[in-house]
């Protein structure tokens, strides 16, 4: 008798544990959500998962899986500060809204009529004074990404800055755009972006563990990155705040700021719709690289379009808005369909978080309608086989001859690489980035324990480093002492 009242009492609890709400209308147990998630980070070697699911605005799941540091076994939370990577854009742009807003901003009037001086007199846009092509650049043009720039200029091979079409002709997704708005931004109000984000976004949406740069009280609860290898590249440090891309939060954070977009707060309800609004259609095959010339119609059907820092798509169930983040280490997504106010967010801290998306997507959401292959989300089944790791041998090399490779080496105004010795090896430095560690294999040859980059120097008459030359993905930049 007290057997069959157990079972009951079982049953009756599985059957009371609520389900989530797919956009086709059926529904999802949280166990299935559970097996299928682990089921996806085993097969695609992905450290860990944070996931939350909204039904019509509310949350119906806010789960985290795996470990933010699998070799200390430290789980992964919902609290765990992760790389927003990419996701930062689309909050910056909603500060922006806010200042249109105000009218502390014109969407539609050139940015360089904000500044006192000519934008190529500024030293990260010297680049552009012979393109007077600038002047007619907006703050519109750059949260579509009609400007014209790529998405970084350390991807074209002299390591310039450029504009590559007529601004406002054509998508081409761009970080530089985005980095030239803050810019701006920060001009016309005199504050740092770190401060107005504080003020106008974090705090009001009570985002209490998310910033625009590294900060000391994240360090008890920080996820490391993990590479496609699975190597640790430990945790983002960001002592400089950038708009594009320096973004540090967490899955309840975000998702908290995922849901005042839902319900327009802290922006009214004309400025919401324009921010959500298609400015540009996308004929691009592939949202990278940013610049190749290959269209397709393939997405038509599904109207693929870019807001104001948000991609846009329609389906059956009404206008989806998303957006992704993609750094090393760090893979995310988020895409919101407006009418039922249905969402998910998913963080990962893996290279390999892409490869799970399509199936999450179609999975817990019934989502068919994300344009998997123009976001460049390969399922994990149908990647390449991995290349092995290069093995390299460390040797020992004496302190004085690794001092003599020390110093600043500049790609270009605003990028500035700096060399210093850790001991028995080489640290290099971008900006104020996180450093990364170098160990030597030959005299003036060093590589990287977490990552494919090899360093070489060049050497003067003197025996003092001129050059150091970066090898990586197939491309040799060399890059010379600063003066």
């Amino acid at each position: 008798m007290r057997i069959t009242i157990l079972l009951a009492a079982i049953a009756l609890c599985a059957a009371a544990q609520p389900a989530v709400k797919r956009l086709d209308g059926s529904t999802i147990s949280l166990q299935e959500i559970d097996a299928s998630v682990s089921r996806l980070m085993n097969a695609a070697e992905v450290p860990g998962v944070a996931i939350a699911i909204v039904n019509g605005g509310k949350v119906a799941l806010l789960k985290a899986y795996g470990f933010r540091d699998k070799e200390k076994k430290l789980p992964l939370t919902e609290d765990s500060v992760l790389a927003g990577a990419s996701l930062s854009k689309a909050v910056f742009a909603y500060l922006v809204m806010q200042l249109v807003e105000d009218r502390t901003l014109d969407l539609d009037k050139p940015v360089q009529e904000y500044l006192p001086q000519p934008l190529p007199s500024y030293p990260a846009y010297r680049d552009l004074a012979n393109d007077p092509r600038y002047r007619k650049i907006t703050a519109r043009m750059l949260l579509s990404h009609t400007s014209g720039f790529p998405n970084f200029r350390g991807l074209n091979e002299d390591l310039k800055l450029n504009i590559n079409f007529e601004p406002g002709s054509r998508y081409a997704y761009s970080g530089e755009g985005i980095q030239l708005l803050q810019f701006v931004v920060e001009a016309i109000t005199n504050r740092p972006l770190q401060s107005l984000m504080q003020e106008r976004v974090f705090g009001p949406l009570g985002m209490s563990r998310t910033s625009m740069l590294s900060e000391a009280r994240f360090e008890n609860d920080y996820a490391n990155g993990y590479d496609e290898w699975g190597r640790s590249l430990g945790h983002q440090q960001r002592s400089r705040a950038d708009a594009a891309g320096s973004m540090q939060t967490t899955l309840r954070d975000f998702t908290g700021f995922l849901q005042a977009v839902i319900a327009g707060e802290r922006l009214q309800k004309p400025a919401r719709e324009q921010m959500l609004s298609p400015q540009i259609q996308i004929l691009s095959k592939y949202q990278f690289p940013t610049l190749a010339a290959a269209t397709s119609q393939a997405n038509q059907a599904i109207r693929l379009s870019y807001g104001l820092g948000w991609g846009l798509y329609w389906s059956p169930y009404g206008k989806a808005f998303f957006k992704e983040g993609h750094d090393e280490g760090f893979r995310n997504y988020t895409v919101v369909f407006d009418r039922p106010k249905d969402g998910i967010v998913i963080l990962t801290n893996s290279s390999n978080g892409e490869g799970i998306f399509q199936e999450l997507l179609e999975t817990l959401q019934r989502n068919t309608f994300t344009p998997i292959e123009w976001e460049g989300f390969t399922p994990y089944k149908e990647l390449p086989p991995r290349k092995p790791l290069r093995q390299h041998t460390e040797i020992a090399i004496a302190p004085a001859l690794l001092d003599r490779l020390t110093g600043r080496y500049a790609l270009s105004a605003g990028l500035v690489l700096t060399v210093t010795r850790q001991d028995s090896h080489l640290a290099m430095q971008e900006n104020d980035e996180a450093p990364e560690e170098l160990f030597a294999e030959a005299e003036l040859r060093f590589f990287s324990k977490t990552a494919d980059d090899v360093v070489t120097f060049e050497l003067d008459s003197q025996s003092q480093a001129t050059r150091l030359t970066i090898h990586t993905g197939g491309r040799s930049i060399p890059v010379s002492r600063a003066r």
